[in-house]
C-alpha cells in the first residue's frame, strides 16, 4: 500500500516526488520520460535559476535531483493506463479509502492518494516538416520562446486567444509577425485584438491554412500555406513558426471521476490542489490553472504534496 502515486515526470511531477521523499511519504512516481513538454525546447529562458537551459538539460537535472532521494520509488518508461477507486464516493459523500492504479506495463499500485501532474499535449498542425523542425524554429509556447526570435520574422498560427497572446508576447522581440488565421475572423479577446492590429509589426492573413514547414535541414526557413480564398499555395519566408492552436489536457484518466470543465481541464481548489474527488489532487497544465508554466506547475505540485501530507496525518488546514 502506497501513500501516494504521482502521475507524470515533468517539472511538477519531479517537484512532487522530491517533496514526498523529504516528507517521508511512501510514494511512487510513474512516468514515461522526464522533462514534460519542455523536453523538445532548444532554449528555455524563463526557468528560474538558469539564465538559459535546453529542454534536454532541464530534464536531466530534474531526473538527477529526483533520483538523489532514495525514499521515492520511480516506475520509469511506463504510463498510467487506468485509475479505479477501491470504494466509490465523492467529496461530501462516502469517503474513498484507496485507489488502484494500473500501468501499461502491467503493474498495479494500491494507494491512499493520487497526484495528477500529467500535463497537456500541444495541438499540432500535423503537416510536412512540423515534427522535423520542432525545437528548431517550430515552437508551441510564446511565453517561453518569444525572446529566442529577437530580430527575426515569425508566423503565429491560430486565431483564438492563444494565438493573439502569442503575437503580443512576440511584439517586443520579433522583427515582423504574420498571424495566419484559418478562418475569416479572429476569435480571441477584443482588447488583445485591438492591441495587435494597431501594431505596425503585425500582419494578419485570413483564410490561410498551413500545408508545410520547410527549412535547410537544421532551421526553419518558411511555411507554405493554402490561400483558401484563391486556392493558391503561397510561401511565407520566416525563421520561426509559433503553433498556437490550443492544448489538450491529459485528463482522460479521471474523466467521470472528478469534475472536468468544458476545456477538458481538471477543476481544482487552487488553495490545496484538491479535485472534487476525495483522495485525488492535480497540478499544472492538466488543471484549470490560468497560466500554463513550468514554474507554476512546480509551485502547485509542492502545494499539493504539502496538503496530501496533512491529509494523510488527518490534519485539516483552513
Amino acid at each position: 500500500m502506497y501513500d501516494l502515486v504521482i502521475v507524470g515526470g515533468g517539472p511538477g511531477g519531479v517537484a512532487a516526488g522530491i517533496y514526498a521523499a523529504r516528507k517521508k511519504i511512501k510514494a511512487v512516481l510513474v512516468t514515461d520520460t522526464f522533462g514534460g513538454q519542455s523536453l523538445v525546447s532548444n532554449e528555455i529562458g524563463n526557468w528560474i535559476g538558469d539564465i538559459q537551459i535546453s529542454g534536454f538539460d532541464l530534464a536531466e537535472r530534474l531526473e538527477k535531483h529526483l533520483k538523489s532521494h532514495p525514499d521515492i520509488e520511480i516506475d520509469e518508461g511506463d504510463l498510467v493506463a487506468q485509475i479505479l477507486p477501491s470504494t466509490e464516493g465523492r467529496s461530501g459523500g462516502q469517503a474513498i479509502s484507496t485507489f488502484k492504479v494500473s500501468t501499461k506495463n502491467g503493474k498495479t499500485f494500491e494507494t491512499k492518494t493520487i497526484l495528477l501532474t500529467c500535463g497537456s499535449s500541444r495541438k499540432k498542425l500535423n503537416v510536412i516538416g512540423e515534427k522535423e523542425y520542432e525545437g528548431h524554429g517550430v515552437v508551441y509556447c510564446s511565453t517561453c520562446d518569444a525572446p529566442l526570435f529577437n530580430g527575426k520574422d515569425i508566423v503565429v498560427v491560430g486565431g483564438g486567444n492563444s494565438a493573439l497572446e502569442g503575437v503580443a508576447d512576440s511584439i517586443p522581440y520579433a522583427n515582423a509577425i504574420t498571424l495566419l488565421v484559418r478562418s475569416n475572423v479572429l476569435k480571441g479577446d477584443p482588447v488583445t485584438q485591438d492591441e495587435i492590429t494597431a501594431n505596425p509589426k503585425v500582419k494578419i492573413i485570413f483564410n490561410g491554412e498551413v500545408q508545410e514547414v520547410f527549412g535547410d535541414g537544421k532551421l526553419v526557413q518558411g511555411v507554405k500555406y493554402l490561400d483558401k480564398t484563391s486556392g493558391e499555395v503561397k510561401t511565407l519566408p520566416v525563421q520561426g513558426v509559433f503553433v498556437e492552436i490550443g492544448n489538450v489536457p491529459n485528463s482522460e484518466l479521471v474523466r467521470g471521476m472528478v469534475d472536468i470543465d468544458n476545456m477538458n481541464e481538471i477543476v481544482v481548489d487552487h488553495k490545496t490542489q484538491k479535485t472534487t474527488l476525495q483522495g485525488i489532487w492535480a497540478s499544472g497544465d492538466v488543471t484549470d490553472v490560468l497560466y500554463k508554466q513550468n514554474n507554476i506547475s512546480v509551485g502547485d505540485s509542492v502545494k499539493a504534496v504539502l496538503n496530501i501530507y496533512d491529509y494523510l496525518r488527518g490534519v485539516e488546514r483552513k
